[in-house]
């Protein structure tokens, strides 16, 4: 999915007047899948702003964005909203 493709789902579901219960996870700017690192359970989450490390963009290791995506499934924090992750 291209970034503004997303933006547009995104949009959509905001503007829904249907009461779905929908999440959207940002990967932050410097996810890459094969990106390198071990998994470490331990993220920083932020809402609709890029998250960064200093005057860097943020990032994660694929194994850490799908810790994310499973915390949020078992204890939902963001019904209904966007959120990104990153180290």
């Amino acid at each position: 999915m291209t970034a503004r493709a997303a933006r547009d789902l995104l949009k959509e579901l905001q503007d829904s007047e249907q009461q779905l219960d929908w999440t959207f996870l940002s990967p932050p700017i410097g996810f890459h899948p094969g990106e390198r690192g071990q998994r470490t359970g331990q993220y920083r989450v932020g809402k609709d702003q890029p998250l960064m490390n200093g005057d860097q963009p943020g990032t994660i290791s694929a194994a850490d964005l799908a810790v994310a995506v499973v915390d949020e499934l078992e204890r939902p924090a963001h019904v209904r909203e966007r959120f990104t992750i990153a180290y």
